[in-house]
């Protein structure tokens, strides 16, 4: 299964927004999703709730524990 970092940018992708669109939609910094996507930081829980709403997926999909 992919990781967090992995699934943010296929997921941000296959909706066509760059980092700082989903910045602004997710209301953080451009670099936040840069080096969320670099994996070498992770969101806080809200965060992660925020994303998976955007994208319309579960929580469980971006951490890698599901594929669905």
């Amino acid at each position: 299964m992919k990781k967090f970092n992995e699934n943010l940018k296929d997921l941000r992708k296959e909706k066509g927004l760059t980092q700082k669109q989903l910045a602004l939609e997710l209301n953080v910094s451009e670099d936040c999703i840069y080096f969320w996507e670099k994996g070498r930081s992770e969101p806080s829980i809200i965060d992660l709730i925020n994303i998976a709403k955007c994208f319309g997926v579960t929580i469980d999909y971006l951490v890698g524990l599901s594929d669905i």
